[in-house]
């Protein structure tokens, strides 16, 4: 069947165009009308024939060997995180009828622990929507709030945009994060609802989803400049909330003895949740 979606041939396509013959290697020679690599010269560097090359890309040929995907992955520069998602699109999958997402519910072990971290914290699911969240994090984003998508709010709400000092850099690591969450089931209809609507009403969604990025969701130091209390940096951990399918519990912390933590806690005690953070650790009071 060649009906279905060619999520592969997609993805090859989109790192092809972004890699650049002179980084692949080669010499560029005469007029080229094509962004990036052109198909032959991924076939040759591949070490297979540019008919099979063409077969990927035009959905001929969906499963290919895992050695014919790690020589592509190496000619198009896939990081780890890349490479597997690239294995993931040409592994065999069961057919099976489409069913609606169920509801994703936070275990009641994490709401509980929500309440009593003494930092900003919030549950996050598979389509980055907010789950659950404690008061310190809506403290630290007005939009931080059980029921919003994090996805539509850093696209399309300027008040959350403007809370990223970097937000071109994070709004590109935002939508890799969402590429490497959502996975191979292109034809999952919370996907195909939730990108048809970004695609529509943010060019810059748009432009960053047709490259096909992939980033693992781990922890980064993110900073925010915050109406009230200025500039801060904090950690920002994801760590995976085990019994549910890509759920991810999000804590926000600072370095002790920063800047960053006096701030902090100056938004907790405007929240009305004080703590006191140092090097012997965080204490609630």
């Amino acid at each position: 069947m060649t009906d279905a979606p060619n999520a592969l041939g997609a993805y090859l396509r989109a790192r092809r165009e972004l890699i650049t013959p002179e980084s692949a290697g080669l010499t560029a020679s005469g007029q080229r009308r094509v962004a990036g690599l052109r198909r032959e010269e991924v076939a040759l560097l591949a070490g297979i024939s540019a008919d099979y090359y063409l077969r990927l890309e035009q959905g001929r040929d969906r499963h290919p060997s895992v050695q014919v995907l790690e020589s592509l992955a190496r000619v198009l520069r896939l990081d780890e995180a890349a490479a597997d998602y690239l294995l993931s699109l040409a592994a065999e999958r069961p057919g099976r009828a489409r069913r609606r997402p169920r509801r994703e519910t936070v275990p009641a072990g994490i709401r509980k622990l929500l309440a009593t971290l003494p930092l900003p914290a919030f549950a996050e699911g598979r389509y980055f929507d907010v789950l659950a969240v404690n008061p310190l994090a809506t403290a630290l984003s007005p939009l931080l709030v059980p029921g919003r998508n994090r996805l539509r709010d850093v696209f399309l709400d300027p008040a959350e945009q403007a809370l990223y000092p970097g937000w071109e850099t994070a709004s590109r690591r935002l939508v890799a994060g969402f590429r490497q969450s959502v996975g191979a089931d292109t034809g999952d209809p919370r996907l195909i609802e939730l990108v048809g609507e970004l695609s529509l009403a943010s060019d810059r969604f748009r432009q960053l989803w047709a490259r096909h990025d992939v980033q693992t969701r781990e922890g980064a130091a993110v900073t925010l400049q915050h109406p009230q209390v200025g500039a801060l940096t904090l950690n920002r951990e994801k760590l995976a909330i085990g019994g549910t399918q890509g759920q991810l519990l999000v804590i926000y912390h600072p370095d002790a003895g920063t800047d960053a933590a006096e701030k902090l806690q100056l938004l907790a005690s405007l929240s009305k949740t004080t703590f006191s953070y140092d090097a012997a650790g965080l204490t609630m009071t």
